[in-house]
Parts: structure tokens; sequence; C-alpha cells
């Protein structure tokens, strides 16, 4: 059969006939073994491929000390304008403690025996509190008074919580009771001294402890722990004596206090 004029023949080269183009590799194929006759082939070559994008994307990032520094420098601005806007507060509104006085003072049933070191009696005191704010009122909280002679405690009460207008003045009452407490031989022997005076006084101090908070429309201050001293209350017994007496304040009055933050 005879071949068309149209068709090439093949060239007759020795070597092997080329891959179909549908079966063709993206990289050269290597020559056959019998290309090199004498010597050994050469190892393949390593074939390299771009990284995946999501291994680099797993990389962990590094900080940006910039960014860490400007958010550093936003908090610590807050912080002092918070403070300033607080100070400027305070400042215009100039919170004062209250004034306190003692005005009155009843004993009944004052018994103090020596040769036990005991001590019974019933106060009944009465104190005025003044608001000299005008533009604050004042909550109390968590009100405890005491009745000393010297470093001993005779007596302490709580008292209920209240809330003080500005300007204003109060009464608050406390009432103490005494039933055989112990009292020293030093507290035994200077109110034996003070009974032994001409007007019978013995000189007794009173303290309150109270939760404190400034208030003046929304704006309200943090609690504070206010304490209150009223030294040397005179309270003249009657008659001098130990036994059962009954006893008033003397002096002026009102006994002035002394309160600190």
């Amino acid at each position: 059969m005879s071949s068309s004029s149209g068709d090439p023949k093949p060239v007759v080269t020795g070597y092997p006939a080329p891959l179909a183009a549908a079966a063709a590799y993206p990289y050269p194929a290597p020559p056959p073994p019998s290309y090199y006759p004498n010597v050994a082939p050469p190892p393949p070559q390593p074939q390299y491929y771009p990284r995946p994008y999501a291994a680099a994307a797993a990389t962990p990032h590094a900080y940006n000390p910039l960014f860490l520094r400007r958010l550093l420098s936003v908090f610590v601005a807050l912080f002092l304008l918070v403070g300033l806007t607080v100070f400027i507060v305070w400042l215009v509104l100039r919170p004062r403690l209250p004034e306190i006085g003692v005005t009155s003072v009843a004993v009944s049933g004052f018994n103090l025996s020596a040769s036990e070191q005991q001590l019974s009696a019933d106060f009944d005191l009465n104190l005025t509190v003044h608001n000299p704010n005008r533009k604050m009122g004042i909550y109390y909280d968590h009100v405890t008074a005491a009745v000393h002679y010297g470093t001993e405690t005779i007596s302490e009460a709580s008292l209920a919580p209240f809330y003080q207008e500005k300007g204003n003045t109060i009464a608050v009452r406390a009432r103490f009771v005494a039933v055989g407490e112990y009292v020293d031989s030093d507290a035994v022997k200077g109110i034996r001294s003070d009974q032994s005076r001409g007007d019978g006084s013995v000189g007794f101090q009173v303290s309150v402890l109270a939760w404190v908070r400034f208030r003046s429309g929304a704006w309200r201050t943090r609690w504070h722990t206010m304490r209150v001293y009223c030294d040397d209350v005179p309270i003249g017994l009657k008659n001098g004596t130990t036994s059962s007496a009954s006893g008033y304040l003397v002096g002026s009055t009102p006994k002035k206090c002394v309160a600190n933050l």
C-alpha cells in the first residue's frame, strides 16, 4: 500500500519517539540509560514547589511596640483626667467634717467597788451633730459610741445609721449601760481622786466611730472612717459618793469634740 504524498515520512534518528502531546510532562524527561554507555546516569534532580500560603500565614506575628505605647498612653491620660476631675470637684465643694458636741449627760446607779474593781452605771448622753456644708449632705453608717475613763472602756453602744441634710443640726441620743465592768486599780484611784474635789465631778471621755460619705446631687464620695473624741467630759456625781450615785454634766455646754478622718 502506498502512502499519501502529503504525509511526511518519519525521520529515523536512533532515539525513542517523543511522547504524545496529551502525555507531555512539564519538566524535560531524563535521557534513557542507553544514552550513558560507559557511566552511570546522574541522580534525579529535586523538584521545588512554591510554599503554600497557609503555612506562611501560620507564622506568628510580632507585636507592634508603637501600638502598645499608644495604648498605654491612652490609659495614663484617662487616669489623669479622672483624677483631675475628682480633685477639681473636691476643691469646688470643699467637704467639711461635722461639728459634734456633748450637750447633756445623765448618770444613774453609779456604783464603784474598790475591792472588786467593778463599776456599774447607766449613762444617758445627748450629742448635737451640725453639718457645716452648704452644698453637701452627709451619710452616717456603722456608728459606734463609747464612754471611757483613761484607757478603760466602761461601756459602748451601736447607733442607728442616718442621713443629715446640708447645713442641718440634729440631736443624737446614746445610752450606755455598764454592769459590773472591770476597771484596773489606776482607774479606781483616779475616779476616787476626782470625786474628792469640791464639785465631785469625774472627767470621762466619749468617743464616736462612724463611716461617713458626702453627697452633692448625683456626686458622692467614697466611704471614710471618722473618729470623734470628746475629752474630759465632767460629770458631777451627787454628794460625791460611790454608792448608787447620780450625776449630770457640769460646766459650759456643749462640750465640743474633735472629729478626724
